[in-house]
C-alpha cells in the first residue's frame, strides 16, 4: 500500500493541579483557541473542547505523525507556560500530572462533541471526580484509586 490512511478520534480529560477550580470564565475561550493553536499547529484536527474550572475535554482526530503523550505533554506544557506568562491567575498555574485518553469510532464523534459542548450542564448533577471514575470504568481500564487524583492537601504540605 503506498499511502497510510487512518481514522483516530481520541477524547482526552486532564485536570488543574489539585484540581482547583482556576480556570476562568473571562479567559476559559482564550484558553480554548490556544489549545485548539497547538493541536492544529502538531498536524491534528480539534473536534471539539470545553470544560471546568478544574479539568478541560480535549477531542481529536489524531494523524499518526505524533504520539498522544507527545501531543498532550504540548498541550499541557504550551497552555501553562502561556496562562503563567499572561498572569490571569495569582498563583502559579500547573496541570495535574497525567491524562485520560479515551478512543471512539466514527459512528460515535456527535455524541462525545455534544458531551464535550454541554460540560456546564453535566456538572451540576456529577462532580469531576465521578466523571473521570465512569470513563475508567466504562474504557475498562484498570486503575488504583489512590493513584487517580492528587489530593489537594499534598500540594501544600
Amino acid at each position: 500500500m503506498s499511502n497510510t490512511f487512518t481514522q483516530i478520534y481520541i477524547h482526552t480529560v486532564f485536570a488543574v493541579k489539585g484540581r482547583t477550580c482556576l480556570i476562568g470564565k473571562e479567559w476559559e475561550d482564550e484558553l480554548y483557541k490556544y489549545i485548539t493553536g497547538i493541536v492544529q499547529n502538531h498536524g491534528h484536527k480539534l473536534l471539539a473542547i470545553g470544560g471546568m474550572p478544574d479539568h478541560l475535554h480535549v477531542f481529536i482526530g489524531m494523524k499518526t505523525n505524533q504520539s498522544l503523550s507527545d501531543l498532550m505533554q504540548a498541550v499541557k506544557g504550551s497552555s501553562s507556560k502561556w496562562i503563567n506568562e499572561k498572569r490571569f491567575i495569582k498563583t502559579k498555574f500547573q496541570w495535574q500530572e497525567g491524562y485520560g485518553g479515551f478512543s471512539y469510532a466514527h459512528s460515535q464523534l456527535d455524541s462525545v462533541i455534544g458531551y464535550i459542548n454541554t460540560q456546564k450542564e453535566h456538572h451540576r448533577k456529577r462532580s469531576f471526580q465521578e466523571e473521570y471514575i465512569e470513563f475508567l470504568n466504562k474504557f475498562q481500564v484498570d486503575y488504583d484509586a489512590k493513584y487517580i487524583f492528587e489530593e489537594v492537601e499534598e500540594l501544600y504540605r
